[in-house]
């Protein structure tokens, strides 16, 4: 192997790949993502896209984006639409491969018709409880239909009638004739064709019966020139009815390998489960920024570039595990202190009077977009006698380590001048109000020419100049590490561990004016506050900003202690 294959072949997958580019399998390496459009794309799916592409991409293949719609009664044409639109955000170019099962549905049909021909496939009548009953257990064997042995003519007839829109739901499905006494449950004869009297969102009432994925899948990858099926964990038990269907109906036969899927703690990724979550009301529909899924991680203000950086560095495993939501939150901070411009803004406001500060005065300071990134440039903030600063850089009576203005103290206004505390103001409830300072004019940008220090530095806006706004703090939806390990026979379900504080919305914060030309979706660090990005409910005059994540990195200072 030389060097630059050993660069690509770098985890099993890829490893696999290149042997059966070299062993002559396949000649071309061509992969797809088959998403089902019953619910928006999470971040567990974003490491299966990732995956899917990233192999073609490295093997300078090719990638389908197919959608798995055989089922009408769950999908909708909203979710297609999310899904494209998430993987375009991801940077994912399926080109003009966009394909769908049911384009192949006529196709399907006549593989079918071609198992029953070989005696491979029948009509069942037993009902779905009763299908479930006769299959046995992981450890009892199945027991045959009583319908297995109808004659291909027979089974032809009643499939067709079948089409034709004959016979209810639930009355009779086509299954697939291999083995009842397998070791492997999913050989056991598996329902190829169901009934279902709905209306699907492309091909409207032209069919009555649809495929099962297991039926669908290998077909669709074979019809496609698919060469890697690139599949999480769960397919691994299947794999060999996917072998068997290719072999029986003698076409093009891809490679189906699985990976372990993306478990993350403190969040729930089963769209099932998801789904609850919006239509229970526990959260703010699909694009949630609490949401795992894609669309809510946008809103939030993470961006592509770390989720990307993220898959990249837990990397592609065989055995199933739970990656701490520490080190993606790690992954999102990593990211944005790269790309997000400074900005100040105070979310819980108290006024300071610069009593020695020229009443109407405004200057300008000067103030850095991003210390890591040079070419951000600087931007100007005005200074005037009346700011803003937060509630918690002020105690009245401070501890020994309080570094922040209190009575008689002396702190660094950021990119300003000192200014020392003189006194102060209460409201009716005992609240301060105001908060009253001088100002050492020989101190601009936060040096003294004698050389004097101080220990606290706090940033301020402008009371003239603040741009008033909404910010939304968002935190991890669930408590508990795997909100999954509950008890449900004792009434306990997963959203009893919902966090309460997962979003506390703030009014009347002040930002400096700079922001008031934010679009939604650009994202900055509140200067010792967090990340934040503003939404699309903002409007003229009325921004509002959603925390993308505080500025705290707990992950990083546990890989420093290991």
């Amino acid at each position: 192997m030389d060097e630059n294959n050993k660069k690509i072949a770098r985890d099993f997958i890829r490893q696999a790949v290149l042997e059966d580019l070299e062993s002559g399998r396949f000649s071309y390496v061509h992969t797809r993502f088959p998403p089902e459009p019953n619910g928006y794309l999470h971040i567990g799916h974003a490491k299966a896209i990732l995956i899917d592409y990233g192999v073609a991409r490295d093997f300078n293949g090719k990638f389908n984006l197919r959608f798995d719609d055989t089922n009408p009664v769950k999908e909708d044409t909203e979710y297609v639409e999310a899904i494209k639109e998430d993987m375009r955000w991801l940077g994912v170019d399926w080109e003009d491969r966009e394909f769908y099962a049911s384009d192949y549905f006529e196709q399907l049909y006549e593989f079918a018709v071609k198992l029953i021909k070989k005696g491979k496939a029948y009509v069942d009548d037993l009902s779905p409880e009763e299908i479930r009953e006769y299959r046995g257990t992981l450890t009892e064997p199945g027991k045959n239909s009583p319908y297995r042995d109808r004659s291909v003519e027979e089974n032809l007839e009643l499939f067709e009638r079948m089409r034709a829109g004959e016979f209810p739901e639930g009355s009779r499905v086509l299954r697939a004739k291999i083995d009842m006494a397998s070791g492997n449950i999913n050989l056991r004869d598996p329902v190829m064709y169901r009934i279902l009297h709905a209306e699907h969102h492309r091909t409207g009432d032209k069919w009555c019966i649809y495929p099962m994925y297991d039926f669908a899948h290998g077909q669709c990858d074979s019809i496609e020139g698919i060469t890697h099926s690139l599949c999480d964990l769960a397919y691994e038990s299947h794999r060999p009815l996917y072998d068997w269907f290719l072999d029986e109906l003698e076409i093009f036969h891809p490679r189906q390998i699985e990976f372990a899927r993306l478990n993350l703690s403190y969040t729930v990724l089963s769209k099932r489960y998801l789904k609850r979550l919006v239509e229970e009301g526990h959260v703010n529909g699909w694009d949630d920024p609490r949401m795992p899924t894609l669309a809510g991680l946008r809103r939030r203000g993470v961006t592509p570039e770390a989720i990307w950086n993220f898959i990249e560095d837990i990397g592609v495993a065989k055995t199933e595990s739970v990656v701490d939501m520490a080190l993606f939150e790690h992954h999102i901070r990593k990211d944005l202190n790269l790309r997000a411009e400074r900005r100040m803004a105070v979310l819980d406001p108290v006024k300071v009077v610069i009593t020695n500060y020229p009443e109407g005065q405004v200057e300008y300071l000067e103030a850095i977009n991003n210390p890591e990134d040079e070419s951000a440039g600087t931007r100007q903030v005005p200074f005037s006698r009346e700011l803003y600063i937060e509630r918690t850089d002020f105690m009245e009576d401070p501890p020994k380590k309080f570094y922040r203005l209190a009575p008689g103290r002396e702190v660094r206004l950021r990119y300003g001048y000192f200014v020392t505390c003189t006194d102060y103001e209460k409201d009716a409830d005992g609240r301060v109000s105001v908060i009253y300072c001088t100002y050492d004019p020989e101190t601009r940008g936060g040096f003294a020419p004698d050389g004097r220090r101080v220990r606290g530095t706090i940033h301020w806006v402008s009371a003239q100049h603040a741009v008033d706004a909404e910010v939304r703090l968002y935190d991890r939806l669930f408590t508990k590490a795997d909100p999954m390990d509950f008890d449900a026979e004792a009434g306990e379900d997963f959203t009893d561990f919902i966090n309460p504080d997962s979003l506390k919305v703030l009014t009347g914060c002040k930002l400096e004016p700079s922001l008031a030309k934010a679009q939604p979706g650009d994202r900055f660090q509140f200067e010792r506050v967090g990340y934040f990005c503003m939404d699309p409910d903002s409007r003229p005059g009325a921004p509002v900003f959603n925390r993308t994540i505080s500025l705290r990195d707990t992950w990083a200072k546990i890989s420093q202690r290991k």
